[in-house]
């Protein structure tokens, strides 16, 4: 059965992310290293999303594990109920 995802923060992650290397974001809101995946998803029935940039800049990652263009912010955590 799949788990909903935890909000690990009510605003996104700003991460500067290297070219060509693999992150995994963390999806169900459980790792304790947010926001990257620690293996805290086990038996939810949620994985981690991987992400990979072909040049080096910076990006803001979703904290709120709602947005609709994940692992990347839209925005969605400005319309959740407290």
């Amino acid at each position: 059965m799949m788990e909903s995802p935890i909000v690990a923060a009510r605003e996104p992650f700003k991460v500067d992310v290297e070219a060509g290397k693999a992150y995994f974001w963390c999806a169900c809101g459980r790792s304790k290293n947010q926001p990257f995946c620690d293996g805290s998803h086990k038996g939810t029935g949620l994985t981690p999303k991987p992400y990979q940039s072909d040049v080096a800049k910076t990006v803001w990652l979703c904290g709120c594990k709602q947005s609709r263009n994940a692992p990347l912010c839209d925005g969605t955590h400005k319309t959740l109920v407290v």
